[in-house]
């Protein structure tokens, strides 16, 4: 180890960007570490790097005391004045312990120390040139799957996108290009890892950025999504100018822009709803295509509960299949959503003409009893519920109702 460790060194600054001092310094470390615990561990040692020869020395640190306690670590005073007159009590002199084979380990500690640092440099230098992607849309091409990850070239780094990160019923096969969300850019053990998705909410976002230019410069805003991937979206929007429609221009000519970005979910339903500042009409757009008579909330401004009172006729398409739309406008909303049927509650005329609604006998006797507080929450709790219309509702309602009169 001589004058090519010396042009190793220059090599990895030039290419790498890793300093020698930093190289250096590292393996000094390390090689102290493997001093002691292969030669003397009580010695208080450094190691010293020979720019001009290629190589390292070890020395011993000895102090200077008037009585020595510990050799290892202590040097008299009559020793010290005979190496140099200078020396007082207190000072510290340097006796070179090279081990005859200290080369090998040097090399060896060296050669390890590099490829640990050329692993970080790559790591660093990776994580730098990612995280400008992060939360935003990149194409790759599949390489390879196995039982936990479906691997995605971006570029020279390899992507990993999990099991809970794919789009369900979508095959990714190797050369496949597939536009993804990166969703992470950090390190582990391994080194640099970056993670991308197809299910993420925010990857629906930055399709419609691409697709409409009103929402990219800001004319139009997506205020909130609602998403279960592969199957259906919520996205509330409002418009910053008055002269323009926000779900219009979402929607396109002819449905023509949200199908460019159904098509690329793999016929992912889409619902664009308006955002409305006032929560009534807010939660009443996030059940569309459900027609809602009221919406009634307890008065608590900090109360994230609302009351939804459809036609019964309507209250299956509120809840939707396996409770999926009163599920997603919830989570678009923010509120926990209860649906009661008309023929369930009774209006009464406030003193300001505004519609109120109280629920009757049966409706309140079911949820002051421990029974399903309504048929939204059955469903949530149940999902493998189903209720495709109407009658099957009421039905339920009705052996509700029952269950709780016996």
């Amino acid at each position: 180890m001589s004058k090519e460790m010396v042009e190793a060194f220059a090599t990895l600054e030039k290419e790498k960007g890793i300093k020698q001092e930093v190289i250096v310094d590292a393996i000094k470390a390390a090689l102290v570490a493997a001093y002691k615990k292969n030669y003397n561990q009580a010695q208080n040692v450094e190691v010293v790097f020979d720019e001009k020869k290629g190589n390292f020395k070890v020395n011993a640190i000895k102090t200077v005391v008037d009585e020595v306690q510990d050799s290892r670590l202590e040097v008299s005073l009559k020793d010290a004045l005979e190496i140099n007159r200078a020396y007082e009590v207190g000072d510290e002199i340097r006796f070179e312990v090279t081990p005859k084979d200290f080369g090998r380990l040097a090399a060896q500690t060296a050669k390890q120390v590099i490829m640990q640092r050329l692993r970080e440099a790559e790591r660093e230098h990776i994580i730098s040139e990612y995280s400008q992607y992060k939360d935003e849309i990149v194409t790759g091409t599949v390489e390879r799957r196995d039982n936990r990850f479906v691997y995605v070239k971006i570029g020279n780094v390899e992507a990993v996108m999990p099991h809970n990160d794919q789009l369900p019923g979508e095959n990714y096969n190797p050369q496949d290009k597939v536009r993804v969300l990166v969703t992470r850019v950090g390190s582990d053990s391994k080194g640099a890892q970056i993670t991308v998705s197809r299910t993420a909410p925010d990857l629906v976002k930055r399709l419609f950025e691409q697709e409409v230019p009103e929402v990219y410069d800001g004319t139009v805003e997506i205020v909130s999504i609602a998403r279960e991937a592969g199957d259906r979206t919520k996205i509330a929007v409002k418009s910053n100018d008055p002269d323009i429609d926000p779900v219009g221009t979402l929607v396109g000519p002819k449905g023509s822009r949200v199908q460019n970005i159904v098509n690329e979910l793999g016929g992912e339903n889409i619902d664009v709803v308006k955002y409305e500042d006032n929560p009534s009409d807010f939660i009443a757009n996030a059940l569309n295509p459900a027609e809602v008579i009221a919406v009634q909330f307890s008065g608590d401004e900090d109360d994230k509960n609302a009351l939804v009172i459809v036609p019964d006729y309507q209250l299956s398409l509120a809840i939707g299949k396996r409770g999926q739309n009163v599920r997603l406008a919830a989570r678009l909303t923010g509120y926990k959503i209860d649906i009661k049927p008309e023929s369930q509650v009774e209006f009464v005329e406030s003193d300001n003409d505004e519609t109120e609604s109280s629920q009757d006998d049966t409706s309140s006797e079911a949820s002051n009893e421990e029974t399903p507080e309504s048929i939204a929450e059955q469903i949530e709790d149940d999902p493998s519920q189903d209720f495709p219309n109407g009658e099957d509702v009421d039905s339920a309602l009705d052996d509700d109702a029952d269950k709780d009169e016996e």
